[in-house]
């Protein structure tokens, strides 16, 4: 591929996204969303952010099998269950760090 050629995809890229992103901003607008997607909008962040999270707590380093002795798995749900229970960001990332910490020295 020469150069001008993946410039011009780079270029083309960039702007099919930028128009995809403006489309929603420029239309949210202008059109009446209805009750029940908006609802069903609003937990988009969130599985969005468990869809990146999850793969990385469950196969750890890149492995594609499940690891029994993994510390991040139970770490990972003491850390949602504090996020559940005290709904605090930042205790939420101590309680998940320090039971992080204390499940990798029990396994090592």
């Amino acid at each position: 591929m020469s150069d001008l050629a993946l410039w011009g995809l780079c270029l083309a890229a960039g702007l099919g996204t930028f128009a995809m992103r403006l489309s929603f901003v420029e239309l949210y607008g202008r059109w009446r969303i209805p009750p029940l997607m908006r609802r069903a909008l609003m937990y988009v962040p969130a599985s969005v952010l468990a869809a990146l999270v999850l793969p990385a707590v469950v196969y750890p380093a890149g492995q594609a099998e499940w690891v029994l002795n993994n510390p991040q798995v139970p770490a990972a749900m003491v850390a949602a269950w504090v996020a559940w229970r005290w709904r605090n960001t930042l205790l939420t990332l101590a309680v998940g760090m320090a039971a992080l910490w204390g499940f990798k020295f029990l396994v090592a």
